[in-house]
């Protein structure tokens, strides 16, 4: 173990009347449940070895600073400022001002393009669902599935003048959006992500449905966006019912009795809800940061994996404390 220099003991030393903030709370939690040594597993494969040049900073603290630019919403730059800024952040990341400065926003940078350029994103949401499976989360025989538009900025005041390839536009109710879709299928009893499927905003909900099974549900929830898929279902999940919500008006009559058994499911179908909220309101990705899809979906599937975990926090939190 290190002894502790100066600058880190006046952090933890002279604050005689220092509080837990919110921060402190979800960091100390995140110390204690996130999976770290697997999750560097599925990196260090890619993450550069020590060669006759300067020394790779350590993977762990790499990847404890990439979750950070999720759980805070900060960009490269904002993230090196906000580590030495903030004292709570640096004892999360490890960082003993006394002895070593904060690595840069450049190799902030590469690490994120390191991830994105070997797909890594996916492989951290699929090792943090069999990590859960493990941890006494199952995944059930029922899955919800819905979709959100993550915008994209629509000017072309950029040097290639145009707008993002990636993205498209789309129109929902009477107003219109530009950007991408992020598809998630969620179990219906934990309410936490099993699959997704990042798509262009005009791709309609019911071409990724497949994707977003598992193959062993017997019932399947979704709003009136996937109705009449019972084929779609069927390919992926014979075994399952078709629960989504049907369209209850025709020709300005509405069928109380749909209306009513609609209402029913909703009750269900809007556990997939929360994940959307974490993922867009709590850490800010209800914008893309980057140009392309393939950067955001990448982003996408990692704060995914992060909700999954900070949805089940307390229950993960019980079996870590005595």
């Amino acid at each position: 173990m290190k002894q502790q220099t100066l600058a880190m003991a006046a952090d933890q030393t002279f604050e005689n009347y220092r509080k837990p903030t919110r921060r402190d709370e979800l960091l100390k939690a995140m110390e204690l449940i996130v999976p770290w040594s697997s999750l560097c597993a599925v990196i260090e494969p890619h993450y550069p070895k020590a060669g006759n040049g300067r020394p790779p900073i350590g993977l762990e603290r790499m990847l404890r600073i990439h979750f950070i630019q999720h759980w805070f919403n900060l960009a490269d730059m904002a993230c090196e400022e906000a580590l030495y800024d903030s004292a709570s952040l640096r004892r999360f990341v490890g960082i003993d001002l006394g002895r070593e400065p904060v690595p840069d926003s450049t190799t902030i940078t590469k690490f994120r393009k390191l991830l994105n350029d070997n797909k890594l994103g996916e492989a951290l949401f699929a090792q943090v669902g069999q990590e859960l499976q493990t941890r006494s989360f199952k995944v059930n025989t029922g899955t919800i599935v819905d979709a959100t538009i993550i915008g994209a900025p629509s000017s072309t005041k950029n040097a290639d003048k145009t707008r993002d390839p990636d993205m498209h536009q789309t129109r929902k109710g009477q107003q219109w959006y530009f950007g991408m879709k992020l598809h998630i299928g969620v179990d219906s009893q934990s309410g936490l992500a099993h699959s997704a499927v990042v798509t262009p905003a005009n791709m309609h909900d019911k071409h990724p449905l497949p994707d977003l099974l598992h193959g062993n549900e017997q019932r399947v929830y979704g709003d009136s966006a996937y109705a009449s898929q019972k084929q779609l279902i069927a390919s992926k999940a014979p075994r399952a019912k078709d629960f989504t919500n049907q369209r209850a008006r025709f020709k300005g009559v509405v069928e109380e009795a749909v209306r009513a058994k609609n209402r029913n499911k909703s009750r269900i179908r809007a556990r997939v809800e929360p994940v959307f909220g974490v993922v867009k309101r709590l850490w800010g990705f209800g914008k893309v940061r980057y140009r392309g899809l393939q950067k955001n979906a990448t982003r996408a599937f990692t704060a995914l994996a992060l909700a999954n975990i900070y949805l089940g926090r307390k229950s993960l939190l019980a079996q870590v404390r005595p």
